[in-house]
């Protein structure tokens, strides 16, 4: 899989991305934050988070992405 995201222009990886059934649905997608940095770039996916009136969190790696815009809460 690693191959075809390396071919996959930057715009259509970000369409899959909310093209998700999950984000469809106003639910939650994450991805390895490497893969982010290396295939579309933090920038972008921030504008495009904005854009979308989205909000993400980082942790351990992984970038999770709240598909709606509901405020976000750290409970701990």
């Amino acid at each position: 899989m690693s191959n075809l995201t390396e071919l996959m222009p930057p715009q259509i990886w970000l369409r899959q991305i909310f093209d998700a059934k999950s984000a469809r649905d106003g639910g939650i997608v994450r991805r390895k934050t490497k893969d982010v940095e290396r295939i579309v770039g933090r920038t972008a996916l921030e504008m495009e988070l904005r854009r979308r009136g989205f909000h993400a969190v980082e942790n351990a790696g992984q970038i999770v992405i709240f598909c709606n815009n509901a405020p976000v809460k750290i409970i701990s």
